[in-house]
């Protein structure tokens, strides 16, 4: 394909040994013929609601290992139609996408293709291009279709065949369709994946959206009613609210019991009692109550009037939603999906089923097609038949613990019906801000308060406990914190170890039984510290929990941390801006230097949601010859159609290869080609107001870790004090590929670089040759953590239900 060699030349011909073994019994061909004949499949893109960032992926990949790449146009109207809608893909028909929203080959319903008709004429024009492998990105009857079509297939080309409109020995060449499906929904009202492509470019919309609204309406005292797109799934209210912290949610699939709105009044009423200046209710769409009838933001709005006499505005966001530039989550996710398709598409056979590529945790899998389907129409079936516990259950556990999380944080139950602990719980930040700790300090204050235990906040970290700043934290002192960026506790570096006595000492005065420690690599190193000072100080032998909370993402334990996500986004919104300055100007490489410490993660990540031609770490060594081999690389880029280069270095990736000193090399080697531009991004990392990923998933962590304290307290209550010094009484609760799961500090000591405060072993270096693959380099890439076809039914780890994606 003109685009070096595939990525494991050994690994694809066994695969195509393997397909040609199976459908034509054919297993003496040589590398070379096996290579030859799988050149004669082709890759197909056919985007219905999708992201550019998988078709991206898609052509890029499929070009990768050699194949033929086409874009179907305007969706399944474009492959019945044919002609010009089908056109052959090259590298740079994909450049400059990633920051563009919907899909630039166009999307477009098409009555004809439900017709056995219109399945013909699509059949035929991709036999006459030898198009046998679809990528399908659309919803549950996009992908439906695409599977009819698929086993309608052989019988298709015979009926070709007998109109005399292709040759009989196209039923043998083309005998099988293959289909892997990528869903493009961003209601996420798909079965067997946690997040579809769209959804969190959507979230982000909306919470800009209330983000703006709330500052008005606390300037005005008002009540705002806001209604979002979810017809037949209440996920993107149900999460929007999560995010926000608003006063009320109402969805599909959990209608409110009869008298709902007397409660809804009462709980807004209190609510402004106690000095609250707004009030948010978001309705999804497809709101219904018990007995089925609509409930409707102007419903809500003149109920709120007529009983409160608020002053209440209401807004609906309608397609608003579904553009703008997307995520960087949705850039990732997509691109990670788009190349998973692809490999998906290589292995498959004409036995396997089709499949869809889903997300479950931080890990992609394939499952059946059908049974996602079968199982997303089951939800459906349930709501129409008033099954409304059984619809949120087979939604999903992610939607599961996000409706329960919001019940629990929402609505705070009368102080009689409160169970009474008599624990104290101090929650402290420690680090560097990251935005999202605040959404976790107000879910660990409001899970304990619910709990049954009195909440005490900690101002400054370690620094302000030993000084004594220790306060109790109420229930509404926390109120409206989701939003807010950084860190409205303070937070210090200091680390405990040489204040342990005056600690101690203040532990012992406020009688605090268990610790929740939200922060970064200091977060960590001082639960370690408290861990060694138990065996002089009883009063450190208490549950203690870490949740991560760093810009960084550099914490040993876990795969993602609090703040990350709003980092990568601020650095993909600059990359853009600063690419978009380059438009109609000359040829132009662009340096970014990146936060991280010693921790590439922000520069590697950043970069392929950017769209970085390299990025430079510590965790992957590189010397001159590196650097120019990149500097020739882009060279010859830029010589084609290539306007615009994007390298990101990570802050320590490397103490002489300076951010000065490439910005130099570029400049130079590129002389005559490209001029260069450099960018230190600085503390504007760190972001404002945190994304919504952030705001749930610290939302979520840190009520999961408020209950495991709980239950700790129970465990080691005796004869009238806590009393816990085992290694599982101290843990870090973290994201590992598909779950969260407490660890042991202690145990993660192993797996832990001191030296350069970072894990011994980091997920996304697994990224970086994916990076390098869609920026056009030759590298090989490790299909070992590919997905495997796994079935929608599979029971999942047990503690998924507090997976990471939302």
């Amino acid at each position: 394909g003109g685009v070096g060699k595939p990525f494991d030349q050994k690994w694809l011909c066994a695969v195509v040994r393997r397909k040609l073994a199976q459908n034509h019994s054919q297993t003496e061909e040589t590398h070379e013929a096996c290579l030859a004949l799988w050149l004669r499949f082709c890759f197909l893109i056919l985007s219905l609601s999708g992201m550019n960032a998988a078709v991206r992926a898609v052509v890029r990949m499929g070009l990768y290992v050699g194949a033929k790449v086409y874009f179907i146009h305007e969706g399944y109207q474009g492959m019945v139609d044919g002609g010009e809608n089908i056109r052959e893909a090259t590298w740079e028909s994909v450049s400059s996408m990633l920051q563009v929203g919907g899909t630039v080959i166009g999307s477009a319903r098409c009555k004809e293709f439900r017709t056995h008709e219109g399945r013909l004429k699509a059949a035929h024009n991709l036999v006459q291009r030898g198009i046998t492998n679809l990528c399908v990105i659309g919803g549950d009857g996009s992908l439906t279709g695409a599977n009819l079509f698929r086993e309608e297939w052989s019988g298709l080309l015979g009926e070709l065949v007998d109109q005399g409109l292709i040759e009989a020995d196209a039923v043998q060449k083309y005998s099988a369709l293959h289909i892997v499906g990528m869903v493009g929904s961003i209601d996420n009202d798909f079965c067997g994946t946690d997040m579809t492509i769209g959804t969190d470019s959507a979230l982000h919309r909306i919470i800009e959206v209330v983000d703006a609204i709330m500052t008005t309406a606390q300037s005005h005292q008002r009540t705002f009613v806001l209604e979002v797109m979810g017809r037949h799934c209440g996920y993107l209210a149900l999460v929007s609210a999560l995010a926000c912290g608003a006063d009320w949610v109402l969805i599909p699939e959990m209608p409110p019991e009869d008298g709902w709105e007397e409660k809804m009044c009462q709980k807004l009423s209190a609510t402004r009692s106690r000095g609250t200046r707004l009030n948010i209710i978001i309705v999804a769409e497809g709101a219904l109550d018990r007995h089925g009838k609509s409930i409707t933001s102007s419903f809500v709005k003149d109920l709120v009037v007529k009983c409160l006499g608020f002053d209440t505005r209401v807004t609906i966001l309608g397609h608003v939603q579904r553009g703008g530039t997307p995520s960087a989550f949705d850039r990732i996710l997509a691109s990670r999906m788009g190349v998973e398709a692809v490999l998906a598409l290589l292995e498959t056979t004409a036995n396997t089923p089709a499949c869809v590529v889903s997300l479950c945790g931080n890990q992609s899998v394939r499952l059946p097609l059908m049974e996602c389907v079968q199982m997303t129409q089951e939800v459906q079936k349930a709501m129409d038949e008033k099954r409304f516990e059984e619809a949120v259950k087979l939604r999903g556990r992610s939607f599961e613990n996000n409706l329960k999380t919001y019940k629990l944080l929402a609505h705070r139950k009368p102080e009689s019906e409160l169970p009474t602990s008599n624990f104290n719980v101090a929650v402290l930040n420690v680090g560097a801000p990251a935005a999202g700790m605040n959404a976790a300090v107000r879910s660990a204050v409001r899970v304990g308060i619910s709990e049954g235990h009195k909440m005490f906040a900690v101002s400054d970290g370690f620094e302000g406990f030993y000084k004594g700043q220790i306060k109790e934290i109420k229930w509404a002192d926390v109120g409206g914190w989701t939003g807010q960026g950084g860190s409205l506790l303070g937070t210090k570096r200091t680390l405990p170890a040489k204040h342990v006595d005056k600690i101690a000492e203040q532990m012992r005065k406020h009688n605090i039984n268990a610790l929740l420690v939200i922060g970064g690599f200091e977060a960590f190193l001082s639960l370690l510290e408290l861990l060694t000072a138990r065996g002089k100080y009883d009063e450190f032998c208490v549950p203690m929990v870490m949740v991560p909370a760093t810009v960084s993402n550099n914490v040993p334990g876990s795969d993602l941390s609090i703040g990350a996500d709003t980092a990568l986004n601020a650095i993909t919104t600059t990359c853009d801006r600063i690419k978009q300055s380059a438009s109609g100007t000359k040829r132009r490489v662009f340096i970014i230097e990146t936060m991280g410490g010693y921790c590439g993660y922000l520069a590697s990540v950043g970069g392929l949601a950017a769209g970085a031609d390299a990025a430079y770490i510590y965790e992957e060594p590189f010397d001159i010859r590196d650097l120019q081999a990149n500097v020739e690389h882009l060279t010859e880029k830029m010589k084609t159609s290539i306007q615009r280069g994007l390298v990101l270095r990570n802050e320590n990736s490397n103490e002489n290869y300076t951010t000065d000193f490439i910005y130099q090399l570029y400049s130079e080697e590129g002389r005559g080609v490209f001029d260069c531009r450099k960018n230190v991004l600085g503390h504007m990392q760190q972001g404002g107001a945190p994304s919504p990923f952030d705001r749930n998933f610290g939302t979520k962590i840190s009520a999961k870790a408020m209950q495991w304290i709980s239950k700790k307290l129970v465990e080691t209550f005796r004869q009238g004090r806590v009393f816990a010094n085992t290694e599982d009484s101290c843990c870090l609760l973290g994201m590992r590929r598909r779950a969260l799961v407490f660890q042991p500090v202690v145990q993660l000591k192993e797996e832990t670089d001191f030296v350069h405060r970072i894990p011994k072993e980091q997920w996304w270096l697994k990224l970086r040759p994916l990076m390098k693959i869609l920026a056009k380099y030759k590298t090989s890439y490790d299909v070992s953590d590919s997905g495997q076809l796994e079935h929608v039914v599979r029971n999942r780890p047990k503690e998924s239900d507090a997976s990471v994606a939302m």
